[in-house]
């Protein structure tokens, strides 16, 4: 017989960006005239510019022929791009890389809900309260119970209070959003420590 994961069932009824759009989508139609600011996910603005749009249309024409058509890429992704990478994020910026420290997904979201299935479900999760829900969710999935949260609001400036006991992972969001702010560099060297500490 097939068993399901139960740790689903701690995960909170409603993904926190569909509650938001909710309420929002509530609210607009009992006020139509309110000027609403919207602070739940983050979306793009202006379309695309027209270098992007020429190489995604010469992309589809690659498809679309025998002699260039590409099936899979492989699975940290393909060279040309990752030589891109390494050359125009890192040593232009004077950052020592090598094209194999490189690895190409389909997102950040994915890889931190990938990420936690190769670390014990023992380890303890610091992470930040509040925080993108992917964090949480993705632990809570992964059967992970020893979860402390960092308070980050008003009263500290909205950069997360060290967490007391000591943790094995730590979550950082920042600059946390929508408030702009960051942790210095001593603070984020104070939390490495916390993870080494004995």
């Amino acid at each position: 017989m097939i068993n399901v994961n139960e740790n689903f069932l701690d995960i909170k009824q409603s993904y926190l960006f569909s509650e938001i759009a909710r309420k929002v989508e509530e609210y607009r139609k009992k006020n139509p005239k309110a000027d609403i600011i919207k602070l739940g996910i983050g979306d793009v603005t202006l379309p695309l510019v027209p270098k992007v749009i020429e190489a995604m249309h010469k992309a589809i024409d690659e498809m679309a022929n025998k002699e260039t058509f590409k099936g899979y890429g492989p699975e940290q992704g393909y060279d040309f791009l990752r030589e891109k990478i390494v050359e125009f994020d890192y040593k232009r910026r004077g950052i020592d890389i090598e094209k194999d420290e490189i690895f190409v997904s389909d997102g950040a979201k994915c890889d931190t809900g990938n990420i936690v299935d190769i670390l014990s479900q023992d380890n303890t999760v610091a992470i930040t309260d509040p925080v993108y829900p992917v964090y949480l969710d993705t632990n809570i999935m992964s059967g992970r119970k020893n979860i402390v949260y960092m308070v980050s609001n008003s009263e500290n400036n909205f950069i997360p209070e060290l967490p007391k006991e000591k943790p094995d992972m730590i979550y950082l969001c920042m600059p946390n959003n929508p408030t702009r702010n960051h942790i210095k560099q001593e603070r984020i060297k104070k939390m490495g420590g916390l993870c080494n500490r004995k």
